[in-house]
């Protein structure tokens, strides 16, 4: 039976292994991708606005530093900088305890399934697990830690949380994606109309990086659709933010609305995709639509996938779909990361004990997560697990601000109730004329 397994190879999971092995236990890492950190891989294109301080785990460098690794140069990089400069050596320093191609499919307890009382906590978990040949193995655990983060469950354009009519067949088309464009997929737009859905880091980076082409060529057309009515706190909280590349990168979003090289079009909830030949059309659920799309790229967050802890029991609040105690942290109607706490253990706990969901899942629908979050909560996690409360429960970490106080305020809310920035004046939106970082 295993001490420790880990579901995920991503930053997280392979900071939590560090840290077991640190502390003596021997984990198992299980990585449905073929390499370390898969989900990376898919925006290694894109920078980071942490910079490499700020993206190294503790116990991770200290594993590293065993070995002949480099550090990096301080400064911001890449998905693929950080892969190639860091995770992927670490996931080679982890060496065997890192297992790739197993896409994990359940985790139970064993002999019993969610409804069984008797003799629950006496037994292991189980960890059912399919390969990438076909092969399917069941495997025991006496702690399991899912790392497995939202990646692969993006939210859709639908203003309920549903795939608006016709946004599958669309996306099936390729006319609708969920990814930031590789710089060569945004040059291959130059001429063209793009419709940006979203209003996080990733929907504010791509805007950016459309903006530019548009500047080189003014025919591309850029609309930029946010589903409140008001512009708020939309852009961020500029040189207030500290994390400078986080506030900049908002700043620059502003500049180029500003500029008319985006159009901002606000209060429009997607409840229709409709086919236009090569193009595709954005219906409101108010009746306006958007001139036809060459592309709609679609950045509206992420969500957890549950399904493999079905059989497992979970305090989940219902709304952010987040360990219930670190949803009451994290909430977007209340918090911003400027009101938000480091979490450890004694908030990702669960009924089923020595079970913690942590990294980017254990969120939610929570837009807010950064990797020093992660670090700190396998740090506490591993702490737990090994039975040293008092490291466990110390809280190692203040995370930096945003510059945006609270929330994000009322939904359909006047401008000046809406909530901007704390330290600087809400930018005003753009007139409608006819929704990760850089």
């Amino acid at each position: 039976m295993h001490e420790v397994v880990v579901i995920g190879a991503g930053p997280q999971g392979l900071a939590a292994a560090a840290h077991l092995l640190e502390r003596g236990v021997e984990p198992l890492v299980l990585e449905a991708g073929d390499g370390p950190a898969a989900a990376v891989s898919e925006w290694a294109h894109v920078r980071l606005f942490s910079k490499w301080s700020e993206v190294i785990d503790g116990a991770s460098k200290r594993l590293l530093e065993t070995t002949d690794w480099i550090e990096p140069a301080e400064g911001y990089p890449t998905g693929a900088q950080w892969i190639s400069e860091y995770l992927a050596p670490l996931a080679e320093t982890l060496a065997e305890r890192v297992r790739y191609g197993v896409r994990v499919t359940g985790v139970s307890k064993k002999g019993r399934d969610r409804s069984v009382d008797a003799g629950r906590s006496d037994q292991p978990f189980t960890i059912h697990m399919v390969y990438s040949d076909g092969g399917e193995e069941r495997i025991e655990a006496r702690s399991v830690i899912d790392a497995s983060g939202t990646w692969n469950t993006p939210s859709p354009a639908g203003a309920d949380g549903l795939p608006a009519l016709g946004e599958q067949a669309v996306a099936a088309a390729g006319i609708l994606s969920y990814l930031i464009p590789t710089p060569e997929d945004a040059r291959a737009l130059s001429g063209k109309h793009v419709v940006v859905v979203g209003n996080g880091a990733s929907a504010k980076t791509a805007i950016t990086q459309l903006a530019r082409i548009a500047r080189r060529d003014p025919s591309t057309q850029i609309t930029w659709v946010l589903r409140r009515g008001v512009v708020g706190n939309t852009f961020g909280g500029g040189t207030a933010d500290e994390l400078p590349e986080r506030g900049a990168l908002g700043q620059l979003a502003e500049k180029y609305v500003a500029d008319g090289l985006a159009d901002l079009v606000t209060g429009f909830r997607v409840v229709g995709v409709n086919r236009d030949g090569d193009r595709a059309i954005l219906v409101a659920e108010d009746g306006r639509s958007l001139a036809p799309a060459d592309q709609i790229i679609v950045l509206t967050g992420f969500r957890p996938d549950l399904s493999i802890l079905s059989e497992v029991r979970l305090e989940i609040d219902q709304r952010l779909q987040a360990p219930a105690r670190v949803a009451t942290e994290v909430d977007p109607n209340l918090h911003s990361c400027g009101s938000i706490r480091a979490t450890g253990a004694a908030d990702l706990a669960h009924p089923e004990e020595d079970l913690y969901i942590v990294g980017a899942k254990s969120y939610g629908r929570a837009p807010t997560f950064l990797a020093l979050t992660g670090f700190e909560q396998v740090r506490s996690v591993a702490a737990a697990l090994t039975g040293d409360l008092e490291a466990a429960q110390r809280v190692d970490l203040v995370l930096p601000d945003t510059g945006v106080c609270g929330g994000a305020g009322l939904f359909d809310a006047p401008e000046e109730t809406s909530g901007g920035s704390c330290c600087a004046t809400a930018p005003a939106p753009v007139e409608l004329v006819t929704s990760l970082n850089r």
